[in-house]
């Protein structure tokens, strides 16, 4: 095993965590949202993080997929 496949390990492994951080955030969203009583500034962090993950992953995708000249 090369250095090379461990690292694309370590990175397989951080997408999958921040797409799952990502997703669950995404439920609690909506069952907050579903809620009799709203906490929006709670909402508003939930996305804010969500937002967040997103942006890293992102960056982690434009770094790991090679550069397509068209």
């Amino acid at each position: 095993m090369t250095m090379l496949t461990i690292d694309q390990e370590e990175i397989n492994r951080r997408l999958n965590e921040l797409r799952t951080e990502h997703n669950d955030l995404d439920a609690a969203i909506i069952a907050m949202q579903g809620m009799a009583v709203v906490d929006q500034l709670q909402i508003q962090r939930l996305k804010k993080r969500k937002l967040q993950l997103k942006d890293e992953i992102t960056r982690i995708e434009a770094f790991t997929l090679p550069d397509i000249i068209a």
